[in-house]
């Protein structure tokens, strides 16, 4: 082996480039060992690998870069690692167009800026890390910008080099240099466009080629999130009070004082003593620092860049509250921290990286990608805007005041749960800017039932589901009385004696008034040539049947009905319904019957004879309203369940309110007092002259 080894090396000193170029491309498949790459240097072959990187072109440099790259994989050749070398990869990366040559290039920076997280012998001047390129940099200023660019390459391998190198420098910056240079970088690569280039990677198809760079940028932006959140602000650092200074005078506050009416006689005082310098922007008291404890100078760079980009509205909005009640002005700036903190917590950027490595896991299967993936998350400042434009607006819509804040900070969590979280990988920005912006409120309050729903449901489980059944009992009784009501009120149907044909030609008909008969027994009815403004009394009704009698009910009364149809039967006089309910029952001869005693105290005839069963009334409803009422309340009286879609649907809105006013008023302690149960509230001095108010209360 160690021949080999020895006459590798001889060839990569050969002056001819063929020989060179087959034995530097033979080299790259095998220097990945560590046995041999010890082997290697210790022949001398590290000085001629390093020389053709410094000097050779076309495939031969292309073979030398991945040949030396992989050497430093395997932590070894970091002796011949110095500035002429740092400064030559720079060099390549920023004027050579082979993509061959540019993914070993960016594969040894790559392991020269994390040299110091991964360990391994050190040079002798120890110059690694971002520092080690700052050098090379300045001599090629276009450095990042041409790296940057490298993201949208057609390569999928160079695109994912390039990216790896970014979380590199990324990474190596955020941990070794100072607090005032880090956020300095960190701005310059987003001003050259690497969040818009990363965000376009992370919805592609070509998703896999680029998952595990992808993921570690994401993990980074989660990095950066967490150290800018655990700043606090400080007044002392310059940065920070510029930032304060910034929000305040982009609130033009002398035109405000001008015009807000509290202030009309003291438009000429002092700017220096406003008494209300940032209540009037939306902070809790005069000291603001003491707001953003929670979100830190996180906080403070989202609220600036809202003021920044949307100065003109921000001006307009302060115009519009000053003009409020102080109880009805919209906290501006409490309202857009408490939007950082939601987007803070929907994107768990608390989560620590041994939980984000889980995720590598995960695309080691290649399945769920889309559930890894947060693209949303690196348009922050945009789903911040939009989530407090929707702040805004639910605080107009709803009427809110001061005291119901948190109120609309629990609507905007869910808004975000449900839009933001709820997109699919693929979906743009700006669609999901567009969403939140025009979600509804009552559409939000119903997830905000469904979520307190199930949120009670984990916590109370079988509880919560026997108070589901015996609403839902409940409510079926509420409902059959209902709808026998309408029965022992009473209805009026087209005679269905004559045919269809005939109705339509003579284009009227006779009428049949129906009615429940109070003890519930009996159906009476009568015919008349016309529907009566008043209903007649249940004596002038000469028919009747008795429900003993009844064997069943059928219909073709649709499971679907339409809400909007009217139950008035005047408004469709002319109208020939095809709906139909009939009512069977058994004839039975006069010499069978015999009677026997029920156990309601009442006498019920039976026949010993075969029973007959015939029609013994047909009813021909106007509307799908009427039908159901009559439909199911016949079917209820004759205690059977209701089939019509619409007695449904009132059964369960019933149901579903009773539980939603339960929930609503229960704690999650209700069933467990601390200590003493409390007592009854004292009625000394209180008498009985009081009354409820079925809508208002006691």
């Amino acid at each position: 082996m160690e021949n080999n080894i020895s006459e590798l090396v001889e060839r990569l000193g050969s002056d001819e480039d063929a020989v060179r170029k087959m034995a530097v491309f033979k080299l790259q498949s095998s220097i990945g060992d560590p046995s041999f790459a010890d082997i290697f240097i210790a022949e001398g072959g590290l000085i001629r690998l390093r020389y053709l990187t410094l000097h050779a072109s076309g495939n031969t440099l292309a073979y030398s870069l991945t040949s030396f790259a992989r050497l430093l994989e395997v932590d070894k050749g970091w002796e011949f690692v110095d500035q002429e070398v740092v400064e030559r990869i720079v060099e390549l990366i920023v004027m050579h167009p082979l993509v061959n040559i540019l993914r070993g290039a960016m594969s040894i920076l790559v392991s020269i800026v994390s040299h110091p997280n991964t360990g391994g012998r050190l040079s002798q001047n120890g110059t690694f890390g971002f520092r080690a390129l700052k050098p090379a940099i300045a001599i090629y200023p276009q450095f990042l910008e041409m790296l940057v660019s490298r993201l949208s390459s057609a390569d999928h391998a160079l695109c994912a080099n390039a990216l790896q190198l970014i979380n590199s420098l990324m990474r190596d910056s955020i941990t070794n240099e100072s607090e005032a240079d880090w956020p300095k970088f960190i701005q310059r690569l987003q001003d050259l466009g690497v969040i818009r280039a990363v965000y376009t990677l992370m919805q592609s198809s070509a998703l896999q080629d680029h998952a595990h760079p992808l993921i570690e940028f994401q993990s980074l932006t989660k990095v950066l999130l967490r150290k800018w959140r655990d700043i606090a602000l400080d007044l002392e650092k310059p940065e920070h009070r510029r930032a304060l200074k910034g929000i305040h005078l982009a609130s033009n506050s002398e035109r405000t004082v001008e015009q807000g009416p509290e202030n009309g006689n003291d438009a000429r005082r002092s700017k220096r003593h406003h008494p209300e310098k940032w209540r009037r922007l939306g902070f809790e008291s005069e000291s603001p620092t003491m707001q953003f404890q929670i979100v830190g100078f996180l906080g403070m760079m989202d609220l600036a860049d809202y003021i920044r980009n949307h100065q003109d509205e921000f001006q307009k909005l302060l115009l519009e509250q000053s003009t409020k009640p102080a109880q009805q002005r919209c906290p501006i700036a409490r309202a857009s921290l408490s939007v950082t903190q939601i987007l803070y917590e929907h994107f768990e950027v608390d989560k620590s990286e041994m939980e984000d490595a889980k995720s590598y896991l995960i695309l080691e299967s290649r399945a769920n990608l889309d559930k890894v993936f947060k693209p949303l998350l690196l348009h922050w400042t945009r789903l911040h805007v939009a989530g407090l434009h929707s702040f805004f607006r639910l605080w107009k819509v709803t009427g809110a005041e001061v005291e119901d804040y948190e109120k609309i900070v629990e609507l905007i969590r869910i808004l975000v749960e449900s839009v933001v979280g709820g997109a699919p990988r693929t979906k743009d920005v700006q669609d999901v800017e567009d969403e939140l912006a025009e979600f509804e409120y009552p559409r939000l309050r119903e997830l905000q039932m469904e979520l307190l729903e199930l949120t009670h449901e984990d916590v109370w489980g079988q509880h919560l589901r026997q108070v589901r059944e015996e609403l839902h009992h409940e409510a079926l009784q509420f409902v059959k009385e209902q709808r026998i009501r309408c029965l022992l009120q009473g209805a009026w149907f087209p005679d269905d004696s004559i045919s269809k044909s005939d109705m339509v030609a003579l284009g009227d008909c006779t009428w049949k008034f129906v009615q429940l008969s109070h003890n519930r027994r009996f159906l009476h009815f009568g015919q008349f040539d016309s529907v009566r403004e008043k209903c007649p009394e249940l004596d002038a009704l000469p028919e009747k049947l008795d429900l003993s009698a009844v064997s069943s009910v059928v219909s073709n009364v649709s499971a679907t009905s339409d809400d909007s149809s009217s139950s008035t039967v005047k408004s469709v006089s002319h109208h020939v319904s095809t709906t139909k309910i009939t009512i069977h029952g058994y004839a039975q001869p006069v010499s069978s019957i015999e009677y026997s005693e029920q156990s309601d105290g009442h006498t019920r005839s039976t026949s010993k004879a075969t029973h007959r069963e015939a029609v013994l009334l047909s009813l021909r409803p106007q509307s799908p309203s009427l039908a159901s009422e009559w439909l199911d309340g016949l079917l209820m009286l004759l205690n059977q369940q209701p089939i019509t879609a619409e007695t449904n649907k009132l059964i369960n809105l019933v149901s579903d309110y009773g539980l939603k006013i339960r929930l609503l008023n229960v704690r999650f302690d209700d069933g467990v007092f601390a200590g003493e149960s409390p007592g009854v509230p004292s009625r000394e001095g209180l008498d009985d002259d009081y009354y409820y108010d079925v809508f208002g209360g006691a």
